[in-house]
């Protein structure tokens, strides 16, 4: 438990730059919440390979959670991604802290990774070069004005 707690403070605390920047930052605390919870139950479920699939569970659980509707999708993908490989990388390094706290730290930044690459392509889909929506040019045209 006393894990638990040190690994959600730890995210917490790295997540919380990000809470000020508005849709980002709660995907980013969200995903890496996510993956330390996913990766605390999958380690006592299947160890360390568990851990891998509860944080990557977990994390994009978390992302698809806390983003906007538009950006659910890549932020699941990022907060997922982010965290089992966080988890499999802190792992190697430091163990089971290691991995609890990179599942923490991958999931919020992939999470917040994919939430931004979401807002970029939904905006590059909605205007084309010329700032016309959806690629659509002014088909009325321009009247003259009478001046008295």
């Amino acid at each position: 438990m006393r894990k638990i707690l040190v690994a959600f403070a730890l995210s917490s605390l790295i997540a919380a730059p990000y809470a000020l920047a508005g849709d980002s930052g709660k995907v980013a605390l969200g995903s890496g919440v996510g993956g330390v919870l996913g990766n605390v139950i999958g380690q006592q479920v299947g160890g360390s390979s568990g851990a891998a699939i509860g944080a990557g569970v977990g994390g994009a659980a978390g992302g698809a959670i806390t983003a906007r509707d538009g950006n659910k999708t890549g932020a699941a993908l990022g907060g997922g991604l982010g965290a089992a490989g966080g988890s499999v990388l802190g792992g190697q390094v430091g163990g089971s802290s290691g991995s609890l706290l990179g599942a923490g730290l991958g999931g919020a930044a992939g999470g917040a990774l994919g939430n931004e690459l979401s807002n970029d392509n939904r905006y590059d889909n909605r205007y084309d070069g010329g700032g016309h929506r959806h690629g659509h040019k002014h088909k009325h045209k321009h009247k003259k004005h009478r001046h008295h």
